[in-house]
Formats: C-alpha cells, sequence, structure tokens
C-alpha cells in the first residue's frame, strides 16, 4: 500500500477535523446523554422508558415507508422517461426536478400549507366550482403528501443515473431473444438499476423517519412522530436525556435499515432475467 505523503495527510485535516466536530462529537454527547440521568450519574431508565413511545416510533416508521413507497411508484416511471428523452430534454428536465431542491424546505412545506390549508388556494377554487371544502390540513394524508413532495427528487435523481448509464446492448438483446417493451423494463432494466432504486429508497426513508417540520405545519399537532417527540423533548433541558436515548433508538433504527438496504443491494447488482 502506498504510503501518503505529507501535503496528502495535511489536506486530509479539514475533513479530520471536521468529521470530529460534527459527527463524532454530538454522536457521543448523545450516547452520554442516552445513558445518564439529569445529575449526570449512569442508569438505563432513558432506555427502559422508551417503551411509552413505541406507537411514536411505529407511527413515522409507517409514514415513512408509505410515503417512500408512493415516491418510488411515481419516481421510477418519471426517472425511466427522462433517460429516453434527448439529451437537451434530459438537462432541461432534470434541471426543472432539482429547482424546488434550491428552496429551503421549510419554505416549500409552508407554501404547500398555503396551498392545501382550509383557506388556501385549493379549497377556494373548489368553493368557486361549487363543491364544498376538504379537510386536508391536519390529516395522516397531509403530511404523507408533505413528505412525497419534499423528498421525490431524491428518489428519482439516482434512479435516472442508473437507468441512463445502461448499457443499449443490453436492451438490444433483449429484444433479439423476443422480449417486448415491458418484458425489457422488468428483465433488464429493472435489474440492472436495483443499485439506483436501494439509493432513492434510502434517500427517501430516512428523512421521512426524522422529519418534524413537515407533521407539524401539514398534521396541524394532529401526529406526533420521532422527529417532532426529540425536538420537544431537546427544548427542556430536564427532558434532554430522554431526547438523547429516542435520538440513540433511531440512529440505529436507521443504521439498520441502511444495512439491510445496501446487502439487498449488492446481492441484486447486474443481476438480468431473459
Amino acid at each position: 500500500m502506498k504510503k501518503r505523503s505529507f501535503i496528502e495527510r495535511f489536506a486530509a485535516v479539514p475533513h479530520s477535523v471536521w468529521a470530529l466536530l460534527f459527527i463524532v462529537a454530538p454522536l457521543i454527547f448523545v450516547v452520554y446523554f442516552a445513558f445518564t440521568d439529569t445529575y449526570g450519574n449512569f442508569t438505563f431508565d432513558n432506555i427502559t422508558m422508551l417503551s411509552s413511545y413505541t406507537h411514536i416510533f411505529v407511527l413515522s416508521v409507517c409514514f415513512a415507508l408509505i410515503a417512500t413507497v408512493i415516491c418510488l411508484l411515481i419516481g421510477y416511471p418519471l426517472a425511466f422517461f427522462i433517460s429516453q428523452l434527448k439529451p437537451k430534454t434530459q438537462k432541461l428536465l432534470v434541471v426543472l426536478l432539482m429547482l424546488p431542491m434550491w428552496i429551503s424546505l421549510l419554505i416549500r412545506t409552508y407554501s404547500l400549507l398555503a396551498l392545501l390549508d382550509n383557506g388556501g388556494l385549493f379549497n377556494s377554487l373548489l368553493e368557486k366550482l361549487g363543491f364544498e371544502r376538504v379537510k386536508i390540513v391536519g390529516t395522516s394524508g397531509a403530511v404523507i403528501l408533505g413528505m412525497v413532495y419534499d423528498f421525490l427528487p431524491y428518489m428519482v435523481l439516482p434512479i435516472y443515473t442508473s437507468v441512463s448509464k445502461l448499457d443499449a446492448r443490453y436492451l438490444e438483446a433483449a429484444h433479439d431473444l423476443g422480449c417486448n417493451n415491458i418484458k425489457t423494463l422488468f428483465k433488464v432494466v429493472l435489474p440492472l438499476s436495483v443499485p439506483g432504486v436501494i439509493s432513492g429508497i434510502t434517500m427517501v426513508f430516512v428523512p421521512s423517519i426524522s422529519t418534524f417540520y413537515i407533521s407539524q405545519k401539514l398534521g396541524g399537532g394532529s401526529f406526533d412522530l420521532i422527529g417532532d417527540t426529540i425536538e420537544r423533548q431537546f427544548q427542556n433541558v430536564s427532558t434532554y436525556n430522554m431526547g438523547a436515548a429516542i435520538s440513540l433508538v433511531m440512529m440505529i433504527l436507521i443504521l439498520i435499515s441502511v444495512a439491510v438496504m445496501n446487502k439487498f443491494s449488492d446481492g441484486d447488482e447486474g443481476s438480468v432475467i431473459v
């Protein structure tokens, strides 16, 4: 193995310091507070008390899974459609897809709230057309819609990258072997794009399960998810330890999910069934 030069080691110092201060140190603090009480004494009480938050964990996972599945069902056909267009058109559509990501998630969510609220544009339009107003904000559907709206680009982009880089000779071989467009999609394109799908699922599921602003605004306070609970715990100094314990469990849950997805991706990468 080639030994790194002094310049290479020196160039890595800023990254190492950044990782130490903003990744390693916060994790250490979370672990410390999760296993201590307000007086700094070691205890497992914070972990044992997590059983009272089981319904919040289950609800958060369910919302995140539903949002991820919807993003996948919308994102995969959209990514495939974009990949089949002319290169200039692909670039234009990718830019349009990424455009909302340049705006803060808070602004995007608040804009969606203004559209869907009881006195918002959508309900005002329904009323002018002679229909009754529909209660959207404050429902589970509004929270999931907010997740899909905010995180859909994270599903489309990795899938588009995988599909657009496929060797056209695979598609030609599939057609030569008697596959129509539908069979080619499911037997060639889909298996070869599994890494992009797994990446998209991870990039949508992780922020969906930890979000709090979307549920607060679009949920109208009707739903208490993991992110909301953690935020509330850290707003009070006396409940820091409980908030750290919930954060620790959520991190472990996310790491397990990512590890399982990566394992599945490694096992299926490059497999084609014709």
